[in-house]
């Protein structure tokens, strides 16, 4: 039996793998329950990761709009 490292079953769950290497994996998946076990982890974090949405901290924003108050505000004194 082989031993698969995480960054090989990655590289199988984005489909990187060579068909052998993708052969190997699907065959040790057959009999080895906790390979499936680590595979689900890892395919259950790629789901999450692709669900982060970035957006900026509220704090920043409310600078942001502020600043721009002043600045709006110091060119209408002119």
């Amino acid at each position: 039996m082989t031993n698969f490292t995480p960054e090989d079953l990655l590289l199988y769950l984005y489909k990187e793998t060579s068909p052998e290497q993708s052969a190997a994996i699907d065959e040790a998946l057959k009999s080895d329950w906790t390979l499936r076990e680590k595979l689900n982890v890892l395919r259950t974090s790629m789901q999450r990761i692709e669900r982060i949405t970035e957006s900026p901290r509220t704090e920043v924003v409310l600078n942001i709009l502020n600043y721009a108050r002043l600045v709006s505000a110091s060119e209408e004194v002119k």
